[in-house]
């Protein structure tokens, strides 16, 4: 699993409807213990609940990338997919705009 960036606020109805599907992820999750900014820059912390890696999401993104391959801009919340496993996805590939 490799972090590639994040996303806008979700709106508070997409929020709700999400946090169902959601699980929250113990210790063993690789990103435990990591701090996340509140924007390119800013040293603002936020506070985050890391969940099990299994929903799949759509996402609107631009093809702004730093040197580490992130997304510059916070990706745009679409959908929630739960028809979908993440085993139906594209895996991410590095330096690919796809």
């Amino acid at each position: 699993m490799r972090y590639v960036g994040r996303s806008t606020t979700l709106p508070q109805a997409a929020g709700r409807a999400l946090a169902p599907l959601l699980a929250p992820a113990g210790d063993e999750h690789p990103w435990t213990g990591w701090t996340f900014s509140a924007g390119w820059g800013s040293r603002e912390t936020l506070h985050v609940t890391v969940v099990h890696p299994e929903l799949v999401v759509e996402v609107g993104v631009d093809v702004a990338r730093d040197s580490a391959g992130r997304w510059r801009h916070p990706a745009r919340w679409h959908q929630a997919r739960p028809d979908l496993e993440p085993t139906d996805t594209p895996r991410f590939v590095s330096g690919s705009t796809d």
